[in-house]
């Protein structure tokens, strides 16, 4: 059974990991890295992760992931009006242009969530979470007015998700969360249209 001192250096050991990811990357990154970054020694990583360096990126994913979830609480669950859907896309845009390169999203897009099949399911599980969260958004947006309630709220959830990692891809390559910014505000055009905002029929 894991002590709570065990949970907490098995944490510090991912966290460790994760970090030297962010700034390095995966090829770069070594067991001796994260060793030292997180004052641990090899026998006590592999007390941890018997598997070695598959099993601790694998861990490095799940992280990420729910980084990715956390970073956007509780806006992301409050998404019943135009005033909430505009303080959710400041929260990310402003988080992404923060953390820049080493933001979770950038991480698993570019780097740990493409290691292997089980880093892609974790990252798959993780999209297709955060697609219900933003259907379930939009469906309650819809039923208060605030949204056109033509649209697929399934359809434009998936947009909204993948116009997030397309402007965190741009990101990483420019530097500049700009991109990202503009297409949200597309999206939320295109949700909250003009007709709906101002009750006009």
């Amino acid at each position: 059974m894991t002590t709570p001192k065990g949970i907490a250096t098995r944490r510090r050991i991912v966290e460790a990991a994760a970090a030297e990811i962010r700034e390095r990357g995966t090829i770069v990154t070594t067991l001796d890295d994260v060793c030292r970054r997180s004052g641990t020694g090899k026998s006590q990583l592999f007390h941890y992760f018997p598997e070695g360096r598959e099993q601790l990126l694998l861990a490095v994913t799940e992280f990420e992931a729910e980084r990715v979830l956390d970073d956007q609480h509780p806006y992301l669950h409050e998404l019943t009006s135009r005033t909430a859907w505009e303080a959710w896309r400041d929260v990310i845009v402003e988080r992404c242009r923060n953390q820049g390169p080493h933001c979770p999203l950038g991480v698993l897009i570019a780097d740990v969530g493409r290691y292997g099949p089980a880093a892609r399911a974790v990252t798959t599980q993780l999209i297709r979470r955060w697609q219900d969260a933003v259907r379930d958004g939009i469906e309650a947006t819809q039923a208060a007015g605030e949204a056109d309630p033509s649209l697929d709220a399934d359809r434009m959830a998936a947009a909204v998700v993948t116009t997030i990692q397309g402007g965190v891809s741009v990101l990483l390559s420019t530097g500049s969360a700009d991109h990202l910014e503009v297409a949200l505000n597309l999206c939320l055009d295109h949700l909250l249209v003009a007709d709906v905002r101002h009750g006009q029929r």
